[in-house]
Formats: C-alpha cells, structure tokens, sequence
C-alpha cells in the first residue's frame, strides 16, 4: 500500500470533498426547518433564498461526490500518473470549494456565470481523470 503514499494529495481532496459536505448537512437541514419545511422537501426555487442556495449547494456536492471519488481511486488503482491525478483532484477541490463559496454567498448570475465555470473545471477535471484510468488500464 506504499503506492498510496504517492497519492495523497488526491486521497486528502477525497477526504477534504466529503467532510466539507458532511459538514454542510447539518446546516442545510437547519435552514431548511426554519422555513417550516418537511425533512427532505427543497426550498422553492429562488436564487435569492440563502437556504434554496445552501440546499442546492448541498445537493451538488452530495450528487458530485460519487464521480469525484470513482474517478481518483480508478486513476490511482490503475497507477495513472501521480503528478497528475494528484494535481487535477486538486486543482477539481479547489474549484468545488470555490464554487460552493459563490453558490452559497449568491455571487453572480444563477447559470452561466462564475459557479457556472468553477462547475465546468471540476467537471473537466474529472472527466481527465476518468480517461487517464481508461488509458492505464490497457
């Protein structure tokens, strides 16, 4: 399990993504009872509700998440190039964080502005990842 080692920046961004959105659930279920809701409902749709922004915020990472963690640990079980892994799972958290930050705070537009793009760079992020563990497991 020595290989692992050479991994850690990636195995940190895993461990740093869910406890960020472990953290958030609690706060999430606190706003949202305090707008009356049932456990499970979503505030209405209105980007100007700070609890609709810190449910859907929640909601991204939760659904995020599982292609966030699949990717890492193929890339690594299939010994994609640490250098790399180590730095797009970086450079994806960042980006994650950053646009929970803007989500939540309610910077910019909705759709297509600053959340929009700190979406796509963890998604592209990913997605390299993805065919990097593809290409080293043949």
């Amino acid at each position: 399990m020595e290989f692992l080692t050479d991994y850690s920046h990636a195995v940190t961004s895993i461990v740093i993504f869910t406890l960020v959105i472990l953290f958030m659930s609690p706060f999430t279920a606190l706003a949202k009872q305090s707008k009356g809701l049932a456990p499970g409902a979503t505030p209405e749709q209105d980007y100007a509700d700070k609890a609709y922004r810190l449910n859907r915020a929640y909601l991204n990472g939760t659904e995020t998440l599982p292609a966030y963690l699949t990717v890492i640990v193929a890339a690594i079980l299939m010994g994609a190039s640490p250098f790399w892994v180590n730095l797009l799972a970086s450079v994806a958290l960042l980006a994650r964080l950053l646009m929970l930050v803007v989500h939540i705070r309610g910077i910019g537009k909705p759709s297509a502005g600053l959340r929009s793009v700190l979406y796509v760079i963890a998604w592209a992020c990913m997605v390299v990842m993805g065919i990097m563990a593809i290409v080293a497991a043949f």
